[in-house]
């Protein structure tokens, strides 16, 4: 038999992360191993649980959701990473997944959609709820500032891991335009890291024909 998928809650708000519990507790495939109130907390007690699925909030006191989920990430890289939020907006929905999740539920779906978003997560499947992908739709679709042909060579090169330098030395400008031409793509995609610009970079198919493995 399968072992049940082993998730843990993150959420400062007991009533939330008990309700969410007692849905999920009703799967006999799903065993919540703890439920606990910030993301420090998840840190210190990671190895020791060892969860498949994290349901994550973003803002909580101490350390944050995001700052939570990179650490973890950097932990245990195939721990899944769930956001559970009331925020809809593009920035926050983008950030998430430019920090690693691999999925964005809004705290008012139906019960019966976290089950379906861990399902997800848990085939290696990113998931979106409907009110976050309808959220995106507009970044998606060309609704925000468009990148120009430079800012798309110049993330393009930055998503195959090279430094400010390399990417200069590659596209015959100073370092100093580099780091400008950076600042304005992570601004218009709302992308805060590196890491977020390589997974927009592969998930918009920036990378595709270019020989590097996605």
């Amino acid at each position: 038999m399968t072992r049940p998928t082993r998730v843990a809650i993150v959420d400062d708000h007991p009533l939330v992360a008990e309700g969410i519990e007692a849905i999920l507790e009703s799967y006999d495939d799903i065993e919540v191993t703890a439920t606990l109130s910030n993301g420090q907390e998840m840190i210190d007690r990671l190895e020791a649980l060892a969860p498949d699925v994290i349901l994550m909030d973003l803002n909580m006191p101490g350390l944050s959701g995001l700052s939570a989920t990179e650490m973890i990430l950097e932990r245990r890289p195939e721990t899944r990473i769930l956001v559970l939020s009331m925020h809809d907006t593009p920035e926050y929905i983008s950030t998430a997944l430019g920090h690693g999740a691999m999925g964005y539920v809004l705290k008012d779906v139906p019960t019966d959609e976290v089950k379906r978003a861990i399902d997800a997560v848990m085939a290696g499947e990113r998931y979106l709820c409907t009110g976050a992908e309808g959220a995106l739709r507009p970044v998606m679709t060309g609704g925000r500032e468009q990148l120009t042909n430079r800012e798309q060579m110049v993330l393009l090169q930055l998503a195959q891991g090279k430094s400010n330098k390399e990417v200069a030395q590659a596209l015959d400008i100073s370092v100093r335009t580099v780091e400008t031409h950076r600042k304005n793509i992570k601004r218009k995609l709302g992308i805060s890291s590196t890491a977020g610009l390589t997974r927009y970079a592969l998930e918009h198919g920036v990378l595709q024909g270019t020989g590097v493995n996605t």
